[in-house]
């Protein structure tokens, strides 16, 4: 596959503003943008950033070359001079991020780039593309790993994705969730996830006979045979087949069948018979992995119902995030710079949600004693949270539900990506962005990964970000009339 250079992934607009802020002599003013979303997909209680890495590599090999430079010369709109400066662009700007795996909740920067205007405008569209892709699908995966208690989660969504992009970064950002490993070769190569996965049914359907396909399967693979055994009929053929085989052919060489895994049918009933089939003839060891279009919610049932699984094998429903396939992060302008001082902004809206907060602004995480996250605060960027002075929680837009907290203690959660467009963020591996998450999810409460009607994680104001905010409102109320939409 050739090497795609993508520094003009980017919707159109970003260009045509950058060229009007040119013409002004505003490209280089400073600006603060937020990346936020609004709500968690499937109304859950939380999501899980992802994608950061990827971000870093296209702003580290962002620049335009002639090829793309003539691109834009044959739209007849820009001048040379706008040409020039970006076949000499560079990137100046300050970053920072959540880093990834960890739980992200609505309305609070999860990124924020500070920097020339034209150099914010230029880059959000792959911000956006790569952490809502991301995003999604480590929280689709995040909330199915969590139901499966503890067996593992094999993403099987490679020929179901929405082409081989959100293939291949969808098996990166399940992985971060907790996956154990996908069915993507190229992720094991691109990624060191493991790649898994055994034989399909047309395997089985090539030989004379069910038997047979097991027969050879076996001789290829005769200490890691896993079969699948719903090609014809799982209770009558597929089942006694493996146990044939077992006893005709593995057990005198000193080996069992590793695991069966049915892809069909009410999986309940068929893993509690298919169990029990399996012990009666002392194949104790031969584990059972379940498929067939599963997500949380039916693996939450299965748990449920008492099925005899050991692992899941998720697909079209993890890889595509079929129940809710947006994310819906938003990157929207917080501040710019006016005689050197930085003057908030703020987006008004009939919709509260669409109401934008102002300001250059820092997320700190709660923690009480038992290291279990409160609540996140949204303070202006220069604010200390002191963690050994009582400190009062206010829902934002209902400040009368007041709530002191002590004996807490308090993390940053936007950690400097880039300062003045040098990276001082060390990379961390997949390995530890996936250790980072496991650790992080479980500071949450159970409440909060509960599937139905999950406890709302509180995101607050600070109190001076929140009078800044209001007077920010009344202002434009005042000076408009109305709100704008």
């Amino acid at each position: 596959m050739e090497q795609r250079k993508l520094n003009l992934l980017m919707d159109f607009y970003e260009l045509t503003m950058s060229y009007g802020y040119f013409n002004d002599n505003k490209h280089l003013d400073i600006a603060v943008f937020d990346v936020f979303f609004r709500s968690v997909p499937d109304q859950g209680g939380y999501a899980i950033m992802a994608g950061l890495e990827q971000v870093i590599d296209y702003i580290e090999n962002l620049s335009f070359d002639e090829k793309e430079i003539e691109l834009l010369r044959s739209k007849n709109i820009f001048s040379e001079k706008f040409l020039d400066f970006l076949r000499n662009f560079k990137f100046t700007s300050d970053v920072y991020s959540v880093t990834e795996g960890t739980p992200i909740f609505p309305q609070e920067p999860i990124m924020v780039v500070k920097g020339p205007l034209i150099e914010c405008q230029l880059i959000e569209t792959m911000i956006l593309l790569t952490i809502n892709h991301q995003s999604l699908i480590a929280t689709k995966a995040s909330r199915i790993v969590n139901q499966a208690d503890g067996r593992p989660v094999m993403e099987f969504g490679a020929r179901r994705a929405h082409g081989y992009d959100a293939s291949i970064y969808g098996a990166r950002a399940a992985y971060i969730a907790g996956v154990a490993g996908t069915s993507n070769t190229y992720a094991e190569y691109q990624y060191g996830i493991p790649a898994l996965g055994t034989m399909a049914h047309s395997y089985v359907q090539s030989f004379k006979t069910e038997y047979e396909a097991f027969l050879s399967y076996a001789k290829t693979y005769p200490d890691s045979s896993v079969l699948l055994v719903d090609t014809y009929d799982t209770l009558k053929q597929g089942i006694p087949n493996a146990i044939k085989l077992e006893k005709e052919y593995l057990r005198p060489r000193g080996e069992y069948v590793r695991g069966i895994r049915i892809d069909s049918g009410d999986l309940a009933y068929l893993t509690k018979k298919a169990r029990k089939m399996l012990d009666d003839a002392g194949m104790h060891r031969t584990k059972i992995t379940v498929s067939n279009s599963l997500d949380e919610f039916l693996i939450k049932e299965l748990i449920h119902q008492g099925a005899a699984i050991d692992s899941f094998g998720v697909g079209e429903r993890l890889v595509t995030a079929r129940s809710e396939a947006v994310f819906g992060g938003v990157f929207k302008l917080a501040a710019v710079e006016e005689d050197g001082k930085l003057t908030p902004k703020i987006k008004l809206s009939e919709n509260v949600t669409k109401t934008t907060t102002p300001g250059f602004k820092q997320v700190y995480r709660f923690y009480d004693e038992n290291n279990l996250a409160i609540a996140d605060v949204l303070t202006l960027f220069e604010e200390e949270i002191d963690e050994n002075k009582p400190y009062v929680l206010f829902h934002p837009d209902f400040p009368y539900k007041r709530k002191t907290v002590r004996n807490f203690k308090v993390r940053k959660l936007l950690e400097p990506i880039y300062l003045k467009g040098k990276l001082v963020y060390k990379v961390p591996t997949l390995e530890e962005v996936r250790a980072h998450h496991k650790k992080e999810i479980e500071t949450l409460w159970p409440e909060v990964k509960r599937l139905e009607r999950p406890h709302l994680y509180y995101v607050d104001l600070s109190q001076n970000l929140w009078d800044l905010k209001q007077s920010l409102i009344e202002k434009y109320r005042s000076k408009n009339g109305n709100n704008n939409e």
